[in-house]
């Protein structure tokens, strides 16, 4: 059953002050400050760094990526925030941490954070019923707004039919109904009890929110999420086709198919798009340091001004047959004890995670999105494992804190993931 809100708790509770936040000076305005957990200042290990290399290496040989752009946070050991490969196939300059990436469905969160802030202050109401907000959608009567947050609304995913559109014209300018129609034509499920990945259900969320508090997804993003967090780099941008910055930028490919594999020689560059393409699931664009202390302030909830209800309290199995502790629910991808998501938009693959008690974190992106997400999950979930493991720096205490995973297990899946590189036919 999904925990609902209900406007009558929230008006009583409406004088209760968010943990961070003040008055300044004789105003009302409220003021939010987010401060990241204790981190050692400092490298990690050598051979913990040697091992997470050694994983970078082999998912960008499996994927057929060039470069990845990597942060991994060990509050209690160090950290490894670095770029790793090149812009294109043995050439163009190395990848560094200042570029920007289009995130994929870490979108999701954001998107679902602005759900939860418009119900703690009462603008909407997590059960209140979609076609309340978006017209043209009759026959999601009983489908609720954290339904779509969920991903239990029974609705499909427009990703398999829209997928050429995106690589062909980028530049195309999406509306998010129109986008969404192909997920919404698809084969349905029973709403409320199963999870099912749909990229429809986020589009048809920003579209909500935007309607049902009068601002645009992009304001939303910024003024729930991106502001209060300070995450300067982070945004989703307007929807004319542009690169995912005006400053430095990773460069994102995709591989065109080859009888027997891909062309693994001659990316093509898809750098610059319309963010329409993903919207409110999967539009936002950033950069690792933002990625990496988004996810921790994600993982801890620290945007919520109610404690109830538990964004993450009933999760559901990913798919069917999922190993126990891979888990979904509130917009996230719940892997263990770690809060995140990943996924892919044309040109990257992106995930990030992290561990609510601990401030544990890692996150990636990759330049190239032809496996789609999986990839830069795994590694995701490798690195974790591997730098789980990290001793504890002087003075400092390793905390209990383990994953039900090994490095090993997830090194072999990426190697078994390898696409086939081969030479286009002559002629």
């Amino acid at each position: 059953m999904q925990l609902l809100s209900s406007r009558r708790f929230r008006a009583a509770a409406a004088g209760v002050a968010m943990l961070g936040i003040f008055l300044t000076g004789c105003t009302s305005e409220p003021s939010f400050s987010y401060e990241p957990p204790a981190q050692v200042d400092g490298a990690l290990p050598d051979d913990t760094v040697a091992a997470m290399q050694d994983a970078v290496t082999n998912a960008l040989t499996a994927s057929g990526a060039t470069g990845a752009v990597v942060g991994v946070w060990v509050p209690w050991s160090g950290k490894w925030v670095t770029g790793v490969g090149t812009q294109d196939p043995g050439a163009g300059a190395e990848i560094s941490t200042d570029m920007a990436f289009r995130i994929g469905d870490v979108t999701r969160l954001m998107t679902c954070d602005v759900l939860y802030a418009l119900a703690d202050e009462g603008t909407v109401d997590l059960d209140d019923l979609v076609p309340d907000y978006v017209s043209g959608v009759p026959d999601m009567k009983d489908v609720t707004l954290v339904d779509l947050c969920n991903g239990t609304s029974g609705i499909g995913s427009s990703e398999a039919v829209a997928k050429s559109a995106w690589l062909n014209t980028p530049e195309r300018v999406w509306s998010p109904l129109e986008l969404a129609s192909y997920g919404l034509g698809a084969g349905r499920v029973a709403p409320h009890t199963t999870y099912r990945e749909s990229d429809a259900g986020y589009l048809i969320l920003g579209l909500a929110l935007e309607r049902a508090s009068g601002l645009s997804a992009s304001e939303l993003i910024a003024q729930y999420v991106t502001e209060p967090l300070g995450l300067p780099n982070t945004s989703l941008p307007r929807a004319t086709a542009a690169p995912p910055s005006a400053g430095a930028v990773m460069e994102g490919h995709y591989l065109s198919p080859v009888e027997g594999g891909y062309n693994c020689a001659a990316p093509v560059d898809i750098t610059t798009m319309s963010s329409s393409t993903g919207f409110t699931d999967s539009g936002v664009v950033s950069t690792i340091e933002d990625l990496g202390r988004y996810a921790q302030a994600e993982a801890a909830q620290v945007l919520r001004t109610e404690e109830e209800p538990n964004r993450f309290g009933a999760p559901l199995p990913a798919y069917e047959g999922a190993p126990s502790w891979q888990q979904a629910t509130g917009g996230a991808s719940l892997v263990g004890s770690m809060v995140g998501q990943y996924g892919w938009t044309p040109g990257y693959a992106t995930a990030a995670y992290s561990d609510p008690t601990t401030g544990f974190t890692v996150a990636v992106s990759l330049n190239d999105s032809t496996q789609g997400g999986t990839v830069a999950a795994y590694l995701a979930w490798e690195l974790a494992a591997i730098a789980s493991k990290a001793p504890a720096a002087s003075g400092q205490t390793a905390p209990e804190f383990g994953l039900p995973f090994t490095a090993e297990q997830y090194h072999q899946a990426i190697a078994e993931t390898a696409i086939a590189c081969v030479a286009p036919a002559e002629g």
